[in-house]
């Protein structure tokens, strides 16, 4: 059986540029250029709670990556590297190998090496906790969710609700069928983070968050730090295509409070709709126009008819037992 500093050598000894210290010592060491500020992000992923025992670890270690690269996103960084620490019942070298290959294969698209970590013996369900990096060009502050004004539009990159129902799917829903699940398991299990797309946001958006626990949760956090409140327009929801033959409030739901579709939410002034409308050309990706942000506060979001519109829970929370069927 392999020991621990064996397990890292085989498994989780990425490239990294020459000037770069990655794995294999106390710390990692990158270079920053110029005046760059440093972006920092940190996810856990415990099984049982955020994966299946069953799950593919190549998906798995695809996902650990990418929900964190999507926070970076968010804050409209350019990956720089990554920490990974992991828990682990037994070595089982073929599951090691899928996951890192999915994990190592994501951060190399988005040149993002893994520079260190962690790895320990546990005796109850596999952990995963994955801290990211990312560099911000001098004199930028990023997407902060602080930044929302009134007046400005709110935008959603891509397409809202397939992960979520997925999920539902997996957990037996028997409203979503096998075709549907078939069609929409890669929502959930492989997200694709917006890097390029929040990098170019920069100088254009005001605010910005990823989707992870719902659009109106995540939404909710840009408010609540901007001192804002919002209407939501449920008839411009970027639905999935996906869904259709779902029930149109299922998938409304889906949008709103599911979660796990790591698309960015963010807020511009009016004045940048052109901007965004030869972004979304540029980038190959949707960007929907779902709402306005308002003086006061409270999200008021309105049906496909336009009326006000109760939702029972605004999205995931780990500590909140009664919403938390994921």
């Amino acid at each position: 059986m392999l020991g621990e500093f064996s397990l890292i050598r085989e498994y989780f000894q990425d490239q990294v540029p020459s000037d770069t210290l990655g794995v294999g010592d106390d710390a990692a060491r990158i270079p920053v250029p110029g005046a760059t500020q440093v972006v920092a992000c940190k996810d856990l992923l415990i099984e049982g709670r955020h994966f299946f025992p069953d799950v593919d670890p190549g998906t798995l270690g695809h996902k650990a990556l990418a929900v964190n690269l999507s926070d970076l996103a968010a804050m409209g960084a350019r990956p720089l590297g990554y920490l990974l620490g992991i828990g682990l019942r037994t070595v089982q070298p073929d599951w090691l190998k899928a996951f890192s290959g999915g994990m190592v294969g994501l951060g190399r698209r988005f040149e993002c090496p893994l520079v260190g970590g962690d790895t320990v013996r546990v005796s109850g369900e596999i952990v995963i906790s994955v801290t990211a990096l990312g560099t911000l060009p001098a004199g930028q502050t990023g997407l902060l969710r602080q930044a929302a004004k009134p007046g400005d539009d709110i935008w959603v990159s891509g397409y809202l609700g397939a992960a979520h129902i997925a999920l539902s799917g997996l957990q037996g829903d028997t409203r979503v069928s096998r075709e549907c699940l078939a069609a929409t398991r890669s929502s959930l299990e492989t997200p694709e983070p917006r890097v390029a797309l929040g990098q170019a946001l920069l100088g254009i958006a005001h605010a910005a968050i990823d989707i992870s626990d719902g659009l109106a949760q995540d939404l909710g956090h840009i408010l609540e730090e901007s001192g804002c409140g919002a209407i939501l327009r449920c008839a411009d929801l970027p639905l999935d295509p996906r869904l259709d033959g779902l029930p149109q409030d299922l998938q409304i739901r889906a949008a709103l409070t599911g979660g796990d579709d790591y698309e960015l939410c963010f807020t511009a002034p009016a004045s940048k709709r052109a901007d965004l409308s030869r972004l979304s050309q540029t980038c190959g990706l949707a960007l929907s126009r779902v709402g306005v942000i308002r003086k006061g506060s409270g999200l008021n979001v309105l049906d496909t008819n336009g009326r006000q519109m109760e939702l029972q829970h605004v999205g995931f929370d780990h500590f909140r037992r009664d919403v938390n069927e994921r």
